[in-house]
């Protein structure tokens, strides 16, 4: 397939969009009740055209035994994909995976020359911290804990038996293992999933080490997978093993649509009744998408899963007329607009990482999908699990292997937005 030509255009996010982010509560951390509004201190920001980087030196524990400079590459793409403002945008699709990676490959490494695939409780806590501090001083969010769900435990051994590197290659087939996932395309693995099964067999394997049974296995073997993802790790060059965690990740992150749907009932009271008063049914759903749309940037395969469920729902609601194609809903609207109305973000299906340039900022790169009309689910295709990627009815770009050479179902072009960090005031609004 010839590569598509890529575009640059430079969209600057306006001041009051970024305000009406702040007003979407999905975007805002989480803050006990009991926690003390910060006052707001008016300063000089940095010029727009330079994001601010707080470029002091953190003050680390000494307590852990992570080599953080090793990997000093991995936990730079990492600060830029969790870049302060959009964390909670990319979290999915970018953040979030890319810090399980990093944290997966520094362990891995580490094991090297402890011989453990797992840190104890207590230097967990030191390398959580400690990384964490590294992270916001290039510029990462300060909350990372609560936007990726990351806890000190997920450094360790949790309920998996087995640790130690030399027990590890004694109970599975490393062999067998290795062949699967050494060499992973990120698009077949998705539909033949032959590492993922390689990984569930090891960490199957290793969970019958354990001397005391679990009333739920699967969560054992869950954190046996995860100390197979480590060992995987010691066998990789680090740009190949972080090729293939996010490959694996993004397998799970396309089968789902990370985004909440809120009640309908608006929707329900003007779209029943055959479609009886279709102003006021398009008016509810662009209110509704609308709604959806600030929750995140997702990929063109998400916003597949989103417009199946938010279509399955409606069906279920008796609203059986395809108010998708009435109302003119594409698939571009389930995802954040960047911009104008004109350029919906929709991330590509296939890992990505955000790219930080000193001079013009963050830049991510979007699939301009606007021509992708959101599919009304059938009554096959609603009963499709959402795992059935490699079903999808629509062909998508971004997938080399299932790229469709129709015309007109997409537009060829994949745009990069760069997206200035306006200033540190924003960022503050955002955080605060």
């Amino acid at each position: 397939m010839t590569q598509r030509a890529l575009g640059f255009f430079l969209v600057v996010f306006e001041f009051m969009v970024l305000l009406s982010l702040c007003s979407s509560e999905e975007l805002l951390p989480k803050i006990s009740p009991d926690t003390s509004p910060r006052p707001f201190l008016p300063f000089i920001a940095p010029s727009p055209m330079v994001p601010f980087i707080n470029t002091t030196l953190p003050k680390l524990s000494g307590l852990c035994s992570l080599n953080f400079t090793a990997s000093e590459g991995l936990i730079q793409t990492t600060s830029h994909n969790c870049w302060t403002v959009f964390a909670p945008l990319l979290a999915n699709v970018m953040c979030c995976p890319q810090l399980d990676a990093t944290l997966t490959i520094l362990l891995g490494k580490a094991s090297k020359e402890t011989g453990l695939l797992a840190l104890n409780r207590t230097q967990s806590k030191h390398c959580l911290l400690d990384l964490e501090k590294i992270l916001v001083g290039k510029g990462a969010s300060s909350q990372l804990r609560s936007i990726c769900s990351l806890y000190s435990s997920n450094l360790t051994a949790s309920s998996c038996p087995v640790i130690d590197v030399d027990e590890f290659e004694s109970n599975v087939d490393t062999s067998k293992l290795l062949l699967a996932c050494e060499k992973v395309d990120p698009v077949k693995e998705c539909c033949e999933q032959a590492c993922q099964n390689a990984i569930v067999d090891a960490a199957t394997n290793i969970t019958l080490k354990a001397s005391e049974p679990l009333t739920d296995n699967s969560v054992r073997i869950s954190d046996c997978k995860n100390v197979v993802h480590r060992w995987l790790a010691t066998k990789l060059e680090p740009s190949q093993a972080k090729e293939t965690l996010r490959g694996l990740a993004n397998c799970k992150i396309n089968r789902v649509c990370p985004l909440v749907f809120p009640d309908m009932r608006d929707i329900s009271g003007n779209c029943s009744n055959g479609l009886s008063n279709q102003t006021g049914c398009c008016s509810a759903m662009e209110s509704y998408v609308s709604h959806l749309q600030k929750q995140a940037l997702i990929t063109n395969l998400q916003a597949l899963d989103c417009a199946t469920s938010l279509g399955t729902k409606l069906q279920k609601l008796n609203i059986t007329k395809n108010v998708f194609n009435v109302c003119q809903i594409s698939l571009k609207d389930f995802s954040l607009q960047v911009g104008s109305q004109e350029s919906g973000c929709l991330l590509p299906s296939l890992p990505s990482d955000a790219i930080f340039d000193q001079d013009s900022g963050i830049s991510f790169t979007c699939d301009l999908n606007d021509n992708i009309a959101a599919p009304w689910p059938s009554s096959s295709s609603a009963s499709l699990s959402p795992a059935s990627n490699c079903e999808k009815p629509v062909r998508m770009p971004a997938l080399p292997a299932a790229a469709s050479s129709q015309p007109g179902l997409y537009n060829e072009g994949v745009t990069r937005f760069v997206i200035f960090v306006l200033s540190v005031v924003l960022v503050i609004l955002l955080l605060s």
